[in-house]
């Protein structure tokens, strides 16, 4: 059997009416909320120790110290999560021909003339552009982070070395804000997309509008039942 290009295991069709279609397992949500729970904190508290007109926001964490010592902490568990995750999706988001298409047309998926788009699989361009954006970010402020990180790694780098890491570490940070506002916004302007997250299926109708090419390999890889 040929390896599926547009799903991956758990995308399935139920039989039942009205037709709902599987599009994430229940550990791949729990990993995608931990995430988002694990940026939110990050963005709050970072924002707290990044300028003192913010530093109120650390009385949401028990203080100063205590937002210090946060800090880093959920920083690695996003890693680690997120790491998680692009184990699961990468492959799904590489890019592909029909991208450019999509993209060439993108007035009409403002208007969400969605005839005028060609067929795509589970993630259209726009998906995949906060997850490689995300995973490049993360990444960065890793790094960084654990460059700055005295508590742990006193000495690791020099003290001009860690005025830049500072500097990215905050420019990433900043940078993968804006890119989780335009994933929200995203997922609140496409109706149905968040029952995606929430439920783990979607209806065929959204499917079918959306994301042709992912359901079509389902409904096939469904008929083939499994003896193939």
């Amino acid at each position: 059997m040929a390896r599926p290009q547009f799903s991956e295991r758990g995308d399935h069709i139920a039989s039942h009416e009205p037709i709902r279609v599987s599009r994430y397992r229940g550990f791949t949500r729990a990993n995608h909320w931990v995430t988002a729970a694990c940026l939110m904190v990050l963005a709050i508290s970072g924002l707290a120790l990044f300028d003192p007109a913010l530093y109120f926001l650390t009385g949401l964490f028990g203080g100063g110290q205590t937002t210090r010592w946060l800090h880093p902490i959920v920083g690695v568990v996003l890693f680690v999560s997120f790491a998680l995750m692009f184990v699961q999706l990468w492959r799904l988001n590489l890019p592909r021909r029909e991208d450019a298409k999509w993209m060439a047309h993108i007035g009409d998926v403002v208007k969400q003339n969605e005839d005028k788009l060609p067929e795509l699989g589970k993630y259209n361009p726009g998906q995949k552009f906060v997850f490689w954006g995300m995973s490049g970010l993360i990444i960065l402020l890793i790094v960084t982070g654990v460059a700055i990180w005295e508590q742990f790694f006193p000495g690791l780098v020099s003290i001009p070395v860690r005025r830049i890491a500072v500097l990215v570490h905050a420019l990433s940070a900043v940078a993968i804000i804006l890119v989780f506002i335009v994933h929200v916004y995203a997922a609140i302007w496409t109706r149905g997309t968040l029952r995606a997250m929430t439920r783990g299926t979607v209806t065929g109708g959204w499917a079918y509008r959306h994301h042709r090419k992912w359901l079509r390999e389902i409904a096939a890889r469904d008929n083939k039942g499994p003896a193939e």
